[in-house]
């Protein structure tokens, strides 16, 4: 099976070295092609993988085509690839943000399997999150084929179109948010006499720790909380300080900013 990237931009960048790291698609099994040769042809040779002359060439290699293109130029590329989905034979996979299922369909034609989707910069590491919708021609074996690439380089989770926004929020910008948090971590060590490496690799670890006991636990985190909160212990101050200073009310806050901004409100 070969894959096929329209426009290697950063995410799609991310996408591509998961996927080589995962050993879901050989090199020569990735076709990429992007406005401009000088831009995307040292990434692609770097890698081993191959090229295409036009978008149109991408889809007619392929059997998962990915538009991975900015939104404002997204129609116009479908248009030129049109001719090579029609059959309904090859899979159309979108990461681009705000274009929804029946925007694409409007153009490809409404027989032509689509998958939306909403990655995080983690796929590159194999620890992405990422949101998906698929059309009612996409089943069956040719939606495995589909999930698998994002599977294969995190998780995905099933959502209806209306809330990609809201997940962009807490898995597209939230990562940002969390290395803000490991920073914070890692400053608060260098106060405290530690090197900023040290402090940095002592946070960012304990917070991979705390997502996977999160993620391979039962019990919600208020819960695994308590278990590290002993009663009147430097742990608890420590979150009274916290909740103090306003640090869940700081959260939301942010995703509300975040998906307000998505939304098209004011900065």
């Amino acid at each position: 099976m070969k894959i096929g990237f329209i426009g290697v931009g950063g995410m799609a960048q991310a996408i591509i070295g998961g996927l080589l790291k995962a050993k879901t698609f050989a090199p020569s099994d990735i076709i990429v092609h992007s406005h401009r040769l000088e831009s995307y042809g040292p990434y692609a040779k770097a890698h081993g993988l191959q090229t295409a002359a036009s978008n149109a060439d991408v889809a007619a290699a392929s059997d998962l085509v990915v538009l991975a293109v900015t939104p404002n130029v997204a129609s116009d590329v479908l248009q030129e690839i049109e001719a090579q989905l029609v059959d309904g034979q090859k899979t159309l996979i979108s990461i681009v943000a705000g274009l929804s299922l029946a925007n694409m369909a409007n153009v490809v034609g409404e027989n032509v399997p689509i998958l939306r989707t909403l990655p995080n910069v983690n796929v590159e590491v194999g620890a992405g999150m990422t949101a998906v919708a698929a059309n009612a021609h996409l089943t069956g074996d040719d939606l495995a084929a589909a999930l698998r690439v994002f599977n294969t380089i995190g998780s995905t989770t099933t959502l209806a179109e209306d809330q990609f926004g809201v997940f962009s929020a807490l898995a597209g910008s939230s990562p940002a948010y969390i290395d803000f948090f490991i920073d914070s971590l890692s400053r608060a060590g260098v106060k405290y006499g530690l090197s900023k490496d040290q402090a940095t690799k002592i946070a960012a670890q304990a917070t991979l720790g705390s997502a996977k006991m999160v993620l391979e636990s039962d019990k919600i985190p208020f819960a695994l909380i308590d278990q590290v909160a002993s009663p009147g212990g430097s742990t608890v101050a420590g979150l009274l300080a916290m909740e103090e200073a306003g640090l869940m009310t700081a959260v939301v806050k942010g995703i509300d900013a975040t998906i307000k901004r998505d939304a098209g409100g004011p900065a």
